[in-house]
């Protein structure tokens, strides 16, 4: 699955890992019931809804796409505890290379895993990778109940504002 990416993005997003429908279209949160594409709209980071089929459009707006792992599944939890710490190093390599302002991992699982942080919740972090503030925010699956679309966009929001200072 190749990243959306540029040198000195205001915010790389970084999603677990590619799905099936995802890996099979190229393009990332494919899947038609993954909110990322519609909350990414709503919290003001993209001025209109987005296909998954126009991520090239994001580094014009500042943004990027990557994922902690690479090998494409049906569900994050089939991927290992080993693919997690090996993504986390492999992202942090590439946060230095890319020096995107903000890191936003979606999903705190995965950055939990990727980062050895146990305790972390969504919202900014204390971790820095080189220059860039790293943020996690909920995972956009539609298997995520906790959060819904509003209230992810009001967390993105939150990420938006700070990716402006």
């Amino acid at each position: 699955m190749p990243d959306v990416t540029a040198d000195g993005l205001r915010v790389l997003f970084c999603g677990i890992n590619p799905g099936l429908m995802t890996a099979a279209s190229g393009h990332h949160f494919a899947r038609p019931g993954n909110r990322f594409w519609p909350v990414l709209h709503l919290s003001g980071f993209t001025p209109r809804l987005l296909k998954p089929s126009e991520q090239s459009e994001l580094p014009s707006y500042g943004l990027g796409i990557t994922n902690v792992v690479a090998r494409a599944t049906a569900r994050a939890d089939e991927l290992t505890a080993e693919e997690y710490v090996e993504g986390g190093r492999l992202l942090t390599a590439k946060v230095e290379r890319l020096r995107p302002r903000w890191l936003a991992v979606v999903g705190v699982t995965a950055y939990r895993a990727a980062f050895g942080d146990r305790k972390a919740a969504v919202g900014p972090q204390e971790r820095t990778i080189g220059a860039s503030r790293v943020w996690v925010l909920p995972n956009p699956s539609g298997l995520n109940a906790h959060w819904t679309a509003a209230t992810m966009a009001e967390e993105f929001a939150r990420l938006r504002v700070a990716a402006e200072d």
